[in-house]
């Protein structure tokens, strides 16, 4: 079709105005820092501190202006004088030891300290509790330094230490010694060993019945039940210690299966004994412990530290404040950028510390950013869940994220991101804040729901709180939830009990007959 009179078709610039959700670098960090527990905050203030010159951690016993970096004021900083005792700082001046006297590169490998020996002035001894401060001869400050009293404590013993310490006072033989301190390698945490006993024999030349004697000498060590190779052996090795393996405990012993399935009739059958017998003989077979070896290498729990504080106010109502020891303390160094600024000559260096300023101001922007939203989102909650600080668990109302979010004018995602790897502390413990979000179950009258979490602790009160003899099955429980107004089904109770671990009816009336 040819083109209307008076047109000719060619290229033509038009200008068009749309709107679009640009992710920025800047932006995508600040959503970032959201989501950041506080230790993985810490590390990320960390990286960024090495790498941006512009960013200076916030002393808060110093001045408030930020101060100028020390690369900058060599010049000016005192120089330690490593010669001198007490290791006392001189001002660089006329008087100051000339820093060629103590290159860095200097070898003091066969320079010793020979201490306050050879000086008779021995720092000035001025009774009990006194210091004893740096003679002529160069004493020692044993409150600093190396000899501080934190710096003496050692670490726990492991586990394969503490074997090999006593193989070298239990085993005297040389060959034996060493097929111990083989075997020992090869036991894991939980203290059982997972040597084959003929693969050791033949890697070492040694007869099988020699390495079978040298494993029952490790089996006699500290702690009872060491070297093990099966649940069975470890709760025998116990027993043999306490005097308590007799034949029916070895029967029992041999039914562990049984044992975990409560069944009481085969059980009975198995050892020989009445139920009161059976009930003691589980008791002791409880109190043992079928990981011996976790006491050495379990490593220590790392405390939670929570994110948000909250107290009770005195006229009413709850304190919402955030942790001031989780928040890293930064700020942009203007004085070391103007000085720096005002030397640069080339246009890539200018570039690179235009870039710099700007990312530091955005890390502080985002970080005051960060924890604003994290209170107003943990302020909310607290405001929302008001009857369960005051009243416990059982007054917990349903709550989502898109309540707090309308609450707050902010989207559900940012909620979302703040309430991940953050914790509340609050009069009953320590919280997650999604902790605080659960779902809604339907009240019998047409009322409010109730929280998800609210039932599932009525559940384990009414467990807790049965009779031996009047077990609960999940039928009842519906019966009894339904009757205080909590509308649910019988799945979802039998879903709730397995989520807190609380086994069947039928499980619990045996273990109620075993005295467990």
């Amino acid at each position: 079709m040819p083109p209307p009179a008076g047109r000719t078709i060619g290229p033509r610039l038009d200008l068009r105005q749309s709107q679009a959700l640009v992710m920025t670098p800047q932006l995508q960090q600040a959503i970032k820092l959201l989501q950041l527990s506080n230790a993985e905050l810490v590390a990320f203030v960390e990286t960024e501190l090495e790498r941006n010159p512009l960013l200076e951690r916030e002393d808060p016993d110093g001045p408030a202006e930020p101060v100028e970096r020390a690369a900058d004021l060599r010049e000016a900083a005192p120089i330690l004088d490593p010669i001198a005792g007490g290791g006392s700082a001189s001002p660089a001046g006329d008087d100051a030891a000339p820093r060629d006297e103590a290159p860095l590169d200097a070898d003091f490998s066969n320079t010793f300290d020979e201490g306050p020996g050879d000086s008779p002035d021995l720092g000035g001894w001025d009774g009990p509790g006194a210091r004893m401060g740096s003679g002529s001869g160069g004493g020692t400050d044993f409150d600093d330094g190396d000899f501080a009293f934190e710096n003496t404590l050692t670490r726990a013993k492991t586990l394969r230490e503490h074997l090999l310490d006593q193989v070298a006072v239990e085993i005297r033989d040389p060959v034996d010694r060493i097929l111990a301190e083989q075997l020992v390698n090869q036991v894991d945490e939980a203290g059982y060993l997972q040597a084959d006993v003929e693969q050791v024999a033949a890697a070492l030349r040694c007869p099988v019945e020699r390495v079978e004697r040298v494993v029952a000498r490790l089996q006699r060590f500290d702690p009872p039940g060491i070297c093990a190779r099966s649940l069975r052996e470890c709760l025998a090795l116990q027993l043999r210690e306490r005097d308590r393996l007799d034949p029916a405990m070895e029967a029992l012993l041999d039914n562990l299966p049984l044992l975990a399935r409560r069944d009481i009739p085969a059980l009975l059958k198995a050892c020989g004994v009445d139920a009161a017998d059976l009930a003691d003989m589980a008791a002791e077979i409880r109190a043992l412990d079928p990981k011996p070896g976790q006491r050495f290498d379990g490593a220590a729990a790392q405390p939670i530290i929570p994110d948000v504080l909250m107290r009770p106010a005195s006229g009413g109502g709850w304190i919402v404040e955030l942790n001031q020891d989780t928040l890293p303390r930064v700020l942009v160094n203007l004085r070391y950028h103007a000085r720096v600024n005002g030397r640069l000559r080339g246009r890539g260096d200018k570039e690179f510390l235009a870039d710099q300023l700007q990312s530091a101001n955005w890390l502080v922007k985002s970080l005051h950013q960060r924890a604003q939203t994290i209170l107003k989102v943990s302020s909310e909650i607290v405001r929302q869940q008001d009857a369960f600080f005051a009243h416990g668990v059982q007054f917990m109302r349903p709550l989502v994220l898109r309540d707090i979010a309308a609450a707050i004018e902010m989207h559900e995602s940012t909620v979302s991101r703040v309430t991940t790897n953050k914790f509340l502390a609050s009069p009953h413990g320590v919280f997650e804040l999604k902790y605080f979000f659960t779902s809604s179950i339907s009240d019998t009258a047409g009322g409010e729901g109730h929280s998800a979490e609210a039932v599932r602790h009525r559940i384990r009160a009414l467990i807790d709180a049965e009779a031996p003899a009047k077990v609960l099955s999940d039928d009842a429980l519906v019966d009894i939830l339904k009757a205080e107004g909590i509308d649910i089904a019988r799945r979802t109770v039998a879903k709730y009990r397995e989520a807190l671990h609380i086994p069947s009816s039928v499980q619990r009336r045996r273990e109620k007959a075993l005295g467990l």
